[in-house]
């Protein structure tokens, strides 16, 4: 397993972890935090292809940890 990335921010209520893999889909509107709402839905797409599963774990008020896993092949 290895850790894509990680943040300190609000965290992400569980009932909407699986939607920040979603293209477009924004847990909050623009003006509250920016981004357009495509780069998880780019890495799960990127870890998919390679036979992988991509998951985000969280705590509200303290940020989250993005973590993936691709098989090893050989």
């Amino acid at each position: 397993m290895a850790v894509l990335g990680f943040d300190n921010g609000i965290g992400i209520e569980e009932e909407f972890a699986e939607r920040v893999f979603v293209i477009f889909q924004r847990l909050h509107n623009y003006n509250e935090y920016p981004g357009t709402g495509i780069g998880l839905a780019i890495c799960k797409k990127i870890v998919e292809k390679h036979g992988g599963h991509i998951w985000v774990e969280s705590e509200i008020g303290k940020g989250s940890v993005f973590n993936f896993t691709i098989p090893i092949i050989g």
